[in-house]
């Protein structure tokens, strides 16, 4: 009998400790890769590839609901399963009212390939420091007012090699991109083409060349916003690992919670208030995009030397009428 209660007791513990939830898609069953999980006062994290994700119920004891939520799906509150180690969770797709911003059919006929530069610079101290909390997005218009197709972005990063031992330093990192309407001026409702994944490593420097033409992705007349965010760091084979999203530091106020930032680090650059760049932080302040001026945080030392824009460039496919 004490046996049979010490089995008890080991496996009511690991419940405690830690619930696995998958993610589906309620029409056909298939994972929703890369969900976003927010939870408690700014805290949340991802799914990986096949929709799994694992919550520390010892680490977050007074947390009892998940709000899970992805592109093209509706967001969903979810109830921590304190009884079973695993749960299976279905988000609902959203009926698109996005049909003159989505072009499903490849364009055909003639056209020119026009290229927007990217800026970009050396000075770590004037670059964004990515986080898991943190989207940036920034606008793209039709090039000349006619049917535009980005086939390629160019990312501004910096891998900080200079600053590097040899053979220090390594990393691979997971981001990813989305889009979203431009709503009067700033991101609207994100646009559910599939997901754009990739990785970057310490090879990726200066600008790192993101092949798009497969994706299909038309600006629409009223212009595109293309976000960049990061998911976390990858393992060996490529795959998303749990990451350690915040530090605790002691100080005069107390324990304080501070991002852990990712590499390569996001170069911003000099330039006019044009409301091209805005940014969230998407387990704060319901999601909201912020244009990056001295509204959004007075305090930044990006914006205090000037630099406010991140010069994410592009190749285009222009065709004709």
């Amino acid at each position: 009998m004490k046996r049979y209660l010490s089995v008890i007791l080991i496996l009511a513990s690991c419940w405690v400790k830690a619930q696995e939830v998958k993610i589906i898609d309620a029409k056909d069953r298939s994972p929703v890769a890369f969900a976003t999980i927010s939870f408690g006062n700014g805290l949340g994290t991802f799914a990986d590839e096949d929709g799994h994700f694992t919550f520390s119920a010892k680490k977050y004891p007074d947390i009892d609901t998940l709000y899970i939520s992805a592109l093209g799906y509706s967001e969903k509150a979810v109830l921590i399963p304190r009884a079973t180690p695993t749960q299976t969770v279905e988000l609902e797709p959203e009926i698109a009212q996005l049909a003159e911003v989505i072009v499903s059919a490849p364009k055909k006929g003639k056209f020119r390939v026009r290229r927007q530069k990217a800026e970009t610079h050396k000075d770590i101290f004037a670059c964004w420091l990515p986080t898991v909390e943190s989207e940036i997005a920034v606008l793209f218009k039709r090039h000349e007012g006619q049917v535009s197709q980005i086939s390629k972005l160019y990312l501004p990063v910096n891998a900080e090699s200079e600053y590097k031992t040899k053979g220090k330093g390594k990393f691979a990192t997971i981001f990813r991109v989305q889009f979203y309407e431009n709503n009067n001026g700033s991101p609207g409702a994100g646009i559910p083409y599939e997901n754009v994944v990739f990785a970057m490593d310490e090879k990726a420097d200066k600008v790192f060349e993101l092949d798009l033409l497969s994706n299909s992705i038309f600006i629409p007349e009223s212009g595109l916003f293309v976000s960049i965010q990061v998911l976390g760091y990858a393992d060996k084979e490529g795959k998303l690992v749990e990451t350690k999203k915040y530090r605790e530091i002691k100080t005069a106020r107390g324990i304080q919670k501070i991002s852990t930032s990712f590499r390569p680090l996001l170069p911003f650059v000099k330039g006019e208030a044009d409301q091209r760049t805005f940014v969230r932080r998407i387990f704060f302040n319901d999601k909201k995009w912020q244009v990056f001026d001295r509204n959004y945080n007075p305090n930044s030392k990006l914006l205090q030397i000037g630099h406010r824009n991140y010069g994410m460039g592009a190749e285009f496919r222009v065709f004709e009428d």
